[in-house]
């Protein structure tokens, strides 16, 4: 690898892995790895993880000059602070100063943030919003999760609390989410809230989604949001009819997000991003039921450039943000 002065260290902590990568000022990844993450542990064995994984891709290439580290953590995080609060699947850490922690050890400028923020600041600086003034960025998997970018900035609100748009309600009678508030985008449309809805029409009409329960290996409650994509490719209805609900209930909420922001672009990523973004078409003619925007349909929609490595590019994009400041 040629010698950089240009180069940060992005590093994705999950409940069972930590990924780090070298990530250069053009959004670049030019070499990642990969180490388990002790969640239940105590506060410093985590801690040992998080740091041998940025050992072991620091001593793969001594030749560059490492200017930053960036760190996303699963939230509640204080990107002022650079404090990890209390996420439930890091219960090593609780109210714990880990950007402090980072800075010291290897005496570089550090920074911490939630997943949804830094992978959106990666897409306003090197991927798909990138060029655009205001972008609004979705990240659709396991959860709903959000960013507002303006000249390739986070807007993070007066304490750093801002942009949960994974938790605008859109039904106050509504599933209750695990934020505590009812009817919250992430009750939809997170991967695991399809899968529900998925297998409860399938226990009032499982015939009509034969194919799905096939896929599930003849158990209903074993439908997951990836049966329901497979099942739909090969045309199962009542697959095609769940994607659909889930597209227009989409369509709902980026109403809402267009009538209060009117972005620029609309970019989503997350697991489920290759899948809903077959239904762009769908939710761009449904959107102007849901706006009072007379131009909403002038707003396009975008996939995520970085997906797997989300993580590793928004993090960095946390240093390199700084650094244009």
């Amino acid at each position: 690898m040629a010698q950089s002065a240009d180069v940060y260290i992005g590093v994705d902590i999950g409940g069972t892995k930590v990924a780090a990568g070298l990530v250069n000022q053009q959004g670049k990844i030019l070499d990642k790895t990969r180490t388990p993450m002790q969640a239940r542990g105590t506060a410093e064995e985590a801690l040992w993880c998080v740091r041998t994984a940025i050992d072991a891709i620091s001593v793969e290439h001594p030749e560059v000059k490492v200017r930053g580290i960036g760190l996303i953590s699963p939230g509640p995080v204080d990107p002022q602070t650079g404090m990890v609060l209390n996420p439930s699947n890091l219960p090593c850490w609780h109210n714990y100063p880990l950007a402090d922690k980072i800075r010291k050890a290897y005496d570089l400028p550090t920074h911490v943030h939630n997943d949804a923020n830094a992978a959106g600041l990666a897409e306003a600086l090197w991927g798909a919003g990138a060029g655009y003034k205001c972008m609004f960025y979705a990240t659709l998997g396991t959860g709903v999760g959000t960013a507002i970018t303006y000249n390739a900035q986070l807007y993070l609100g007066r304490t750093g609390a801002a942009g949960e748009g994974g938790h605008m309600s859109i039904d106050y009678r509504g599933v209750r989410c695990r934020c505590g508030k009812a009817g919250c985008i992430e009750t939809f449309a997170a991967g695991w809230a399809i899968a529900a809805r998925a297998q409860e029409k399938l226990a009032r009409e499982a015939t009509r989604g034969q194919r799905i329960v096939e896929l599930a290996g003849g158990k209903i409650e074993k439908v997951t949001s990836e049966t329901l994509a497979k099942a739909w490719e090969e045309g199962d209805p009542l697959a095609t009819e769940m994607l659909r609900e889930t597209a227009d209930i989409l369509a709902v909420w980026f109403g809402n997000v267009v009538d209060l922001l009117e972005p620029d672009v609309i970019v989503v990523g997350g697991g489920l991003s290759g899948l809903m973004s077959k239904w762009f078409d769908r939710i761009a003619s449904q959107l102007p039921f849901w706006s009072v925007n007379a131009r909403c349909g002038e707003i396009p929609f975008a996939e995520a450039k970085y997906r797997a490595d989300s993580g590793i590019a928004g993090a960095a994009a946390l240093c390199i943000s700084r650094a244009l400041l």
